[in-house]
């Protein structure tokens, strides 16, 4: 029996002899191919990118300011700038249109995270059929991290429903908040990869982010290349920053805000970021000239600490670059910094008199260091100090909840008219740097082209050279809607028709040098009126929107209405929610 075996065994390798050596050839193909494919994949260069949150055109160094911003600086010099890249006006449409690529109506956020209605465009979470940054970058072999503001969930508390958490979304590690504000010093729905956790001991966010980003840089062991999302809360409401870094601002902001705006703009002409053509345009009627302003010494102090958020932001982005030249992949980490909407007029109580503390307010109610906070802006400190806010309470501590108004977010905005919210420039210019050492041929350049948050996912994949899905997860995925930005950062033309707009009713269209604006004259109250009333501005010759030719081209103004309606209706932001009682929600 084993002789007669053993002559079957030869048998069988000798007719079987071609097959065996071609199934091993094969396989040492297939592991050769395995092999290049991780080399080739080792190879592709890791992708940061960094958003700020409530931040305006002019508010760093590169793009005019006096705030000390040296690191974010030292990425323009040894990179590119762009002067004509859009945001989306608001927070959580910004996130959702720079992670997926997409109109945020498209991805199913046409809102905010905390509002959810019924219509397609705005249940306010993120779409299944829009597919993140992190899930491709994973799915191509990346390691994905993000620390930061998410802001693109509903239903954050409940626990039943973590769909479209971080992780859930495609990133590996997490660290940040969930919602979309709160303290520097005890933020709301602070999560560390699904779980909420509390705080800890001398916290204060935006070291937090960045401290928590260096450790996941550190402790990146593969040889695989990362996607790093790090998402600021910097320089959002409320006003808080540590004292020693406020102090750094003493006299710089005692000249008033007219001074330090007509300052921002010679500096913004003289880098070549806006053009001779632009005008400092006025600073509204709410807004008195400095010297008749109430309370200097409160209105100082507020830009102040604004000013010291934004360079403790700029420290902690400095920190990351330090680790990544100390681990040796800096030469091939490429990095894209940008802001998700225009400075902030938001006054929340900050245009109303304190109102006196109860005798309730002023006894202590400390509560546990290790406790939860799931909300916004909590009634007290951890220490027990009851949060003060109102005109004349001076900002920076933990104990007071203070936002810079409307005078200081038009200088945010400078040379631009309008705020966060709105769709006209200083709404919704925003800086762009890219700094990719391999893929630069002009550094410190400026680049003229538009831009758009939809176009960084396309950048990304394009850099990277990786596959952007037709299918994800059983979903059917909708095509990207930007451009690749990598022949712009070399000054080679985009080819794109044209950038489209809509927020709470505010809705612009830019088209080559046109663009048409409109907004509501109250958010989320679209009247009869709205509907018809647009503005027209040549930006070429007019990039401060200050003289509306719509009434001298009345067939320009039709023609880019019409592709305005059209895109709203196929990008979702029709029909929209506002004003349900306005039986005609078009724009003609």
């Amino acid at each position: 029996m084993i002789k007669n075996f053993k002559y079957r065994r030869v048998i069988f390798l000798k007719k079987y002899s071609t097959l065996f050596i071609t199934t091993s050839l094969f396989a040492v193909f297939t592991l050769n191919t395995n092999a290049q494919s991780q080399t080739a994949l080792n190879k592709k260069p890791n992708i940061i990118v960094i958003l700020t949150d409530d931040m305006g055109f002019s508010d760093i160094g590169c793009y005019g300011s006096e705030i000390n911003t040296p690191n974010i600086d030292n990425l323009a010099k040894n990179g590119v700038r762009f002067s004509h890249f859009y945001n989306t006006a608001r927070c959580s449409p910004s996130r959702a249109s720079l992670l997926t690529g997409l109109y945020p109506h498209q991805a199913g956020m046409g809102h905010l995270s905390t509002e959810n209605y019924t219509e397609e465009g705005y249940v306010d979470d993120l779409s299944n059929h829009a597919v993140t940054m992190a899930e491709v970058f994973k799915s191509a072999g990346y390691a994905t991290y993000m620390t930061g503001k998410w802001h693109i969930a509903k239903d954050i508390l409940n626990k039943n429903d973590i769909r479209n958490w971080p992780i859930q979304r495609g990133f590996q590690r997490y660290f940040g908040t969930l919602n979309g504000s709160g303290s520097f010093y005890d933020p709301g729905t602070l999560v560390s990869n699904n779980t909420y956790i509390a705080p800890g001991e001398n916290f204060y966010y935006t070291n937090a982010i960045t401290d928590t980003a260096v450790k996941f840089i550190n402790e990146h062991k593969t040889p695989n290349p990362f996607f790093f999302y790090i998402a600021y809360t910097s320089a959002h409401w409320p006003l808080h920053a540590p004292e020693k870094e406020v102090q750094k601002y003493k006299g710089v902001y005692d000249k008033g805000w007219d001074a330090i705006r007509t300052a921002r703009f010679n500096k913004l002409q003289k880098l070549g970021i806006i053009s001779k053509a632009a005008v400092l345009t006025e600073r509204g009627v709410s807004i008195p000239a400095w010297e008749n302003a109430p309370m200097k010494d409160w209105q100082v102090r507020k830009m102040e600490v604004y000013a010291a958020m934004i360079d403790i932001m700029d420290q902690g982005i400095g920190k990351i670059i330090s680790t990544l030249e100390q681990k040796g992949i800096l030469d091939n980490t490429v990095i894209f910094y940008m802001h998700d909407n225009g400075g902030c007029a938001e006054p929340l109580d900050s245009d109303q008199p304190e109102v006196a503390m109860t005798a309730q307010q002023q006894q202590i109610h400390p509560f546990s260091k290790d406790s939860i906070f799931v909300g916004k802006k909590p009634v007290y400190t951890r220490d027990g100090q009851f949060i003060r806010s109102g005109m004349g309470v001076m900002p920076g501590p933990a104990n007071t909840w203070v936002t810079y108004g409307i005078e200081w977010a038009n200088v945010s905005n400078t040379p631009f008219k309008m705020y966060k919210h709105w769709t006209h420039e200083g709404g919704i210019a925003s800086p762009l740097i890219v700094y990719w050492p391999k893929g630069i041929n002009q550094k410190g350049a400026i680049r003229n082209a538009d831009a758009h948050l939809i176009d960084i996912m396309a950048t990304c994949v394009d850099i990277a050279g990786i596959k952007y899905p037709t299918n994800y997860n059983g979903n059917t995925i909708q095509p990207m809607e930007g451009k690749s930005l990598v022949g712009a950062i070399n000054n080679n033309p985009i080819q794109r028709n044209f950038i489209f707009w809509e927020h709470e009713g505010n809705r612009a269209l830019k088209c080559g040098n046109w663009k048409i604006v409109s907004k509501t004259e109250k958010n989320k109250v679209f009247t009869e009126k709205d509907q018809n009333t647009w503005e027209l501005y040549n930006l070429e010759t007019d990039p401060s929107e200050t003289n509306d030719l719509a009434s001298q081209y009345p067939e320009k103004v039709k023609e880019l209405a019409l592709v305005w309606e059209k895109e709203a209706i196929r990008t979702k932001a029709l029909p929209w929610p506002w004003d349900k009682k306005t039986k005609k929600q078009t724009s003609l």
